[in-house]
């Protein structure tokens, strides 16, 4: 009797999953879980930044103007010469794209060349990036000037014929009454810098800078190349010299190359011949540039040798008078009294400065952050939305209009060897002497010139195409995502662009998590490692043991498609074979009522003993399956939630009741926790069912199975003969 008592103890402790005979578990001891307070974190916080005294005051100015640091450590002999000659050429890059980038943001020339000399000065002070170059950003140029143009036609000025024209006094309905347009759009583009600025340093200040990563690189990418798009298309009437109305919003890019093949009879052969002179000139040089960078010193400055020269082919055959060609017109010299930015438009202009200001510092940490990695040193991404912030913020009262960091002026500046943003004061001072004595010369500049000043550094981005079909064989999904953004930004608009694109890509992360890849695993021989039997090849499947892979976390989303992929790999869906037994059971109970009632009516007399009445039909019509343990790896779950939980104790009840026990292996202390708070497998030996690792799992199952059949067949052999037969006739 007690060894019958004793047998029946070790089955039952098998069945809840207590280590068999001989099995040693390992356990380990978790450290206690560090408690977050919110309370006690803000109030450290606020003690920390409450200290006053001399060292807190000067870390504080150090990290708000890192120049306080640098600045005192800089090396003359070594960095000067560097930083003198990588700022002089990107000063003379600079000069012609601030005047034309101008024209692509509606503004005067000479606002261009305040907003890269304002911000360049201020960048130095607080940047934490040393090859960053600041200013007037092309894809930002483009956003400024589809705001301000909305702008000008709410307040009723005229459309913008394409020339740059200065003190064209306009009457205003916004009750302005000596604010021409130039005057309007400045005063525009001013209040939207501001409020672009104060953006990106309340992101900074909130230490927000993590909002950036939502902008993957092919979703920045396409935003580029389908911005480019946009830019070029804008710029066609200045090569051609048509007078055509800038449309805004959605099917711009549509309507406007409408209209270009409308009035093509009415090009400016003038304009169109200077703008292929200088794409025929500009362009080969630019590929000699990029194609013998390493052997040169500097690349050649061919943008500034064009603007020169056409300015003054230009001013002595009087192209303006002869063939009504469009020039820049009079540019001033010096500056203006600084302004306040119009407050009355900031309702209107807070959804319009939003994606600037996250398109402007996405580009600037971005930028500054595969500079940093290259040359070996840390960039904090705060501090770089701080900056940015402040070099739009601040310059807005000085006439500019909100900037970033330059690609091109950027990849030139570290090509040149700058070593500190010295360099940057040292383009601002280019910039300087434009603004004071040099500007004025430039009267008889074409804008198709600066059309194609600006067209041709949108090169860059536009060899994005050719890297389309190596990104599709790498992922087709940021492929898709890139191409999505690409044609959104295009044809609708480039802030709907945007937002297409973050929305897509969220999805697409989503749709990746929803139906993750799921495998079954085999063994390499020898070894303790598992891998996809799919994958790989003379892997070994473990007898009676399928071990299920999902790479994802298990939450709400995807607990279905567990389910799914769970019993389309291991071929046993517990659900339909619990059916069948309960159908199997029913019919069971039904043909044993009717032999007993034969029985009783034939052999009266006779009557089954006890022990057969203790047997269920249910053991008789138990399903065969070729599995006793499930194992699942849940290496690649980073949390599981509420739903994901109740999903996997559901599914353990019902491979339990067929006989099939479940582990769990390489569970993170995270998923542990969670597990044992959740009651997976209620019991002291709910701990014993997560397993550190797949082949600990492996051991324990054979061990369990082995030491579960010698049970069963001393406890078959424990029946006696009549109990046996009778088993035998049902």
């Amino acid at each position: 009797m007690e060894n019958k008592s004793s047998q029946t103890s070790r089955q039952s402790s098998l069945t809840q999953g207590e280590p068999p005979v001989g099995f040693t578990h390992i356990r380990l001891e978790e450290n206690e879980p560090i408690k977050f307070r919110t309370k006690d974190f803000i109030l450290n916080k606020a003690r920390e930044v409450c200290k006053c005294n001399h060292q807190t005051i000067i870390t504080f100015f150090c990290h708000l103007f890192p120049v306080l640091d640098w600045l005192p450590r800089y090396n003359i002999k070594t960095q000067l010469l560097g930083d003198v000659i990588s700022g002089l050429l990107v000063g003379i890059v600079a000069i012609p794209q601030s005047i034309s980038y101008s024209l692509l943001a509606s503004q005067d020339p000479i606002y261009g060349i305040y907003t890269n000399f304002f911000s360049g000065i201020i960048y130095v002070a607080m940047a934490t990036s040393r090859h960053n170059s600041v200013g007037s950003f092309g894809v930002l140029c483009l956003m400024i000037g589809q705001s301000v143009n909305r702008h000008l036609q709410i307040a009723g000025y005229d459309d913008d014929t394409g020339s740059l024209l200065v003190g064209n006094a306009t009457s205003s309905n916004n009750g302005t009454d000596t604010c021409d347009r130039s005057c309007y759009a400045i005063t525009v583009a001013l209040s939207l810098s501001f409020l672009v600025g104060l953006y990106q340093i309340l992101l900074g200040v909130l230490q927000l800078g993590f909002v950036s990563v939502y902008l993957s690189e092919p979703l920045l990418s396409g935003f580029v190349v389908g911005s480019s798009l946009t830019i070029i298309t804008s710029q066609m009437k200045y090569l051609l010299g048509l007078n055509i109305p800038r449309h805004e919003g959605v099917g711009s890019f549509i309507l406007t190359w409408v209209d270009l093949f409308r009035y093509i009879q009415n090009t400016n052969i003038c304009d169109l011949v200077t703008s292929l002179v200088a794409l025929a000139i500009i362009i080969p040089v630019k590929m000699i540039n990029d194609r013998y960078k390493d052997k040169m010193k500097a690349p050649l400055p061919v943008e500034l040798f064009v603007v020169i020269i056409a300015t003054v082919v230009s001013h002595y055959f009087k192209f303006e008078e002869r063939y009504k060609s469009s020039v820049c017109g009079a540019i001033p010299t010096g500056f203006m009294k600084p302004t306040l930015p119009d407050i009355k438009l900031f309702s209107s202009l807070a959804v319009d400065a939003l994606p600037i200001a996250i398109i402007g510092f996405a580009m600037t940490v971005s930028l500054a952050e595969i500079f940093g990695k290259k040359h070996g040193y840390p960039v904090s991404a705060n501090q770089e939305m701080i900056a940015i912030g402040m070099c739009n913020l601040v310059p807005s009262f000085f006439y500019c209009f909100a900037s970033s960091a330059a690609l091109t002026k950027t990849l030139l500046k570290e090509s040149t060897g700058t070593h500190t943003q010295l360099s940057s004061l040292v383009t601002s001072l280019v910039l300087l002497l434009v603004l004071l004595w040099v500007a004025p010369l430039f009267y008889s500049l074409q804008t198709a010139i600066l059309g194609v000043v600006t067209i041709v550094n949108l090169r860059g981005g536009l060899r994005a195409f050719c890297e389309t079909p190596r990104m599709w064989q790498l992922s087709k999904l940021d492929t898709v995502v890139w191409w999505i953004t690409m044609l959104a930004s295009t044809l609708i608009t480039t802030e709907i662009g945007l937002l297409v694109g973050v929305c897509f890509a969220l999805l697409c992360v989503i749709f990746r998590t929803q139906r993750p890849r799921a495998a079954l695993l085999g063994k390499v021989s020898n070894t303790e490692i598992y891998e996809d039997q799919s994958a790989y090849k003379q892997l070994s499947s473990i007898a009676n043991i399928k071990i299920f892979r999902f790479e994802s976390s298990l939450y709400y989303a995807n607990k279905d498609y567990f389910k799914t992929a769970l019993y389309q790999k291991t071929g046993v869906n517990p659900v339909l074979l619990a059916a069948r037994h309960q159908r199997a059971e029913t019919k069971a109970k039904a043909d044993t009522g009717n032999r007993k009632s034969i029985i009783n009516t034939v052999f009266g007399c006779l009557k089954p003993s006890k022990k057969h009445n203790e047997k269920s039909p249910t053991d008789i019509c138990l399903p065969s399956i070729d599995m006793h343990t499930l194992i699942i790896d849940c290496g690649a779950m980073q949390f599981i939630d509420t739903t994901g939980l109740s999903m996997l104790k559901e599914m353990h009840r019902d491979y339990q009741e067929l006989g099939v026990q479940v582990l769990l292996a390489n569970c993170n202390p995270l998923l542990r926790r969670r597990l044992r708070d959740g009651g997976w497998a209620a019991g002291p030996p709910g701990d014993q069912l997560a397993f550190h690792s797949v082949h600990h799992a492996v051991q324990f199952a054979q061990q369990w199975y082995h030491e579960k059949q010698e049970n069963k067949e001393r406890r078959d052999a424990a029946l006696d003969p009549e109990e046996l037969s009778f088993q035998a006739s049902l």
